[in-house]
């Protein structure tokens, strides 16, 4: 039997995962102009290349860990890293905009199999008071690739050429499945528990159905009818997705039993269009600083490691912030910051100031940072060891559900407020994007509205945080 590997070595690994899935998600964004010329498309319409492949990790997600307690950890692992890096090939190959979106697909069936079941792994050997570094140690690295991707991007595309972005892939690919090899044992769970696949089927359709109708209106070129029947069906689909979820709660896909707590259920409401309005920032920024600032894909890759220095900023700190104002609290009072630093993107200009654009820059990725962890982490700290699966299974979908539509929302967003001022969508003004952002501004406010509905002491076990009582009130 292999010798257990030490849980540094392979937090570590799992963590380096989590950058490269989420990496390959927005390391496009500021190649787009140039993949679109290679494709003879419009810039906005390559944005069906990052949300194919969200979209599809939330689809297949769910599967990974059945699949993982079927096959072993290690092999479920192994194989998603290979298919993920040969897709990649396969990207770096693609001549038309519909070669690429099918290797997209590929590739988010390959990434979809990745991070689930490696945070699994670290959900289930956690103590409760150490689950807010464990999640903060393996989410920062994938909030950092939403960052650096763009910048690491526009390098590759100004210097280069865009095919490099997923040729690089390939040695990191094959270390990572050599590492996988080496340090991960092939655990699996000796349930022989049923999958829910018609759920699985009405979910997927549904969710697919949701997305692609986003990118139809987003992208153009299509009359409306055609996004408007898309839609319907998926919301159809949904509802048969949830009529069947109600019939089987116990075994059904989506876990009806773990939304019943308040402390997760903020992570699929809530916490959605968050991470909604957060996913439009790597699209829409570097978007704007090419088109409306007429920078280089480098430059206007290089104003958002802004964002990671933000991001790296909470890393030492949100425990400590965690402990001293719980989970209540700062989802309320950093939401409202959070929500405040997005809107304050619509006063960009060319002629604002270096400085200030990374400074507002800065104070988003800090606040975003300390956002997620702390959703994430209250999401699990109410679930028990046996619910572990299904819960990390269906908010892992829904997380990557909410982040894959971030692109297509901010795509139809720019696309309806050009529209309204009397232009056409191909070509995006500076003002089309300040209102975007302003939109976009207010949807990041979910949570703040959610998290209202805690309790004062909601995951004092994890966070530390112990509330003041409430005054006694004297009766008369």
């Amino acid at each position: 039997m292999k010798k257990p590997r030490s849980p540094l070595f392979v937090t570590t690994l799992i963590a380096g995962s989590f950058f490269m899935e989420n990496l390959d998600g927005t390391i496009i964004a500021t190649a787009l102009p140039q993949m679109a010329k290679s494709f003879h498309v419009g810039a906005v319409n390559l944005n069906i290349g990052m949300t194919a492949y969200l979209i599809t990790l939330a689809v297949f997600i769910p599967i990974s860990g059945w699949v993982a307690d079927r096959f072993g950890a290690r092999t479920v692992f192994a194989s998603a890293i290979g298919i993920f890096t040969f897709a990649s090939l396969l990207c770096a190959g693609a001549h038309t905009l519909t070669q690429f979106t099918l290797m997209r697909i590929l590739q988010g069936i390959g990434g979809a199999m990745m991070v689930p079941v490696g945070r699994l792994i670290v959900l289930r050997s956690t103590p409760k008071e150490q689950l807010t570094q464990a999640i903060a140690y393996i989410t920062w690295p994938g909030l950092t690739a939403l960052v650096v991707g763009p910048p690491i991007g526009g390098f590759i595309t100004t210097y280069f050429s865009w095919h490099w972005i997923f040729l690089l892939n390939l040695p990191i690919g094959l270390l990572a499945l050599v590492l996988t090899l080496l340090w991960i044992e092939n655990d699996m769970s000796g349930e022989n528990h049923p999958f829910d696949w018609i759920t699985f089927l009405f979910a997927g359709l549904a969710s697919t159905g949701l997305v692609f109708a986003l990118e139809k209106l987003g992208g153009g070129g299509v009359r409306w009818q055609t996004p408007a029947i898309t839609l319907t069906a998926s919301l159809i689909s949904g509802a048969i997705a949830l009529t069947l979820a109600h019939r089987k709660p116990a075994t059904s896909l989506i876990d009806l039993e773990s939304m019943k707590l308040k402390s997760y259920s903020l992570n699929v409401y809530g916490a959605s269009l968050f991470r909604i309005s957060v996913g439009v920032l790597p699209f829409l920024l570097p978007l704007m600083f090419q088109e409306a600032f007429g920078l280089t894909a480098f430059a206007s890759g290089l104003y958002l490691l802004a964002l990671f220095g933000g991001d790296l900023s909470m890393k030492s700190i949100v425990i400590p912030v965690l402990r001293r104002w719980g989970f209540r609290r700062l989802l309320i009072v950093n939401g409202v910051l959070t929500a405040a630093s997005i809107a304050l993107c619509a006063t960009l200009g060319p002629d604002t100031p270096r400085t200030l654009i990374a400074a507002i820059l800065f104070v988003h990725g800090a606040c975003r940072s300390l956002e997620f962890t702390c959703m994430t982490t209250l999401a699990y700290t109410e679930i028990s060891p046996e619910r572990m699966s299904r819960a990390n299974g269906f908010l892992s979908a829904v997380m990557q559900l909410s982040m894959g539509m971030g692109v297509a929302v901010g795509a139809v967003t720019l696309r309806i407020v050009a529209h309204a001022n009397g232009h056409r969508a191909s070509a995006p003004q500076l003002r089309d994007f300040h209102i975007a952002f302003l939109v976009i501004g207010l949807l990041a406010l979910a949570p703040v509205f959610d998290a209202l509905g805690l309790a004062r002491n909601a995951g004092a076990a994890t966070s530390g945080h112990q509330p003041h009582p409430e005054p006694e009130v004297n009766p008369a």
